[in-house]
């Protein structure tokens, strides 16, 4: 994965949403292993405990199981990972309607523009 950090936000944090994305688009599927913590703070040039608070945060949220000898796995609860799937839909959507928002879209321009770019990614 392609992971650059942002300044607006901590690292961690984005670890999180960006694993968040992976497990709930099944880059990571049920039941997979994850990389390491330090395979992670190694790949993505963080320190340590910034993955293992990243990972932690994924665990208590139900995303991830760890088996004490064995590390991190993706849970196998579909209906979980579909919840957050839905979840983080959710939170993209109203960030990207903000974010229009900001530069003069209202609800009805941005619904015409969505019908309107629809029908040219349809063609291609």
């Amino acid at each position: 994965m392609d992971w650059s950090f942002r300044n607006d936000q901590p690292i961690y944090s984005q670890l999180i949403q960006r694993l968040t994305e992976a497990i709930v688009s099944g880059v990571y599927a049920p039941g997979e292993k994850l990389p390491s913590v330090r395979e992670i703070a190694a790949r993505e040039g963080v320190n340590p405990n910034t993955a293992q608070r990243a990972l932690s945060s994924l665990e208590d949220a139900g995303l991830v199981i760890t088996e004490r000898t064995s590390g991190r796995f993706v849970t196998e609860d579909t209906t979980g990972i579909e919840r957050i799937r839905w979840d983080t839909a959710k939170e993209l959507i109203a960030d990207f309607k903000r974010h229009m928002a900001e530069i003069g879209f209202s609800s009805e321009k941005l619904a015409v523009l969505l019908e309107q770019t629809e029908g040219e990614n349809t063609k291609s």
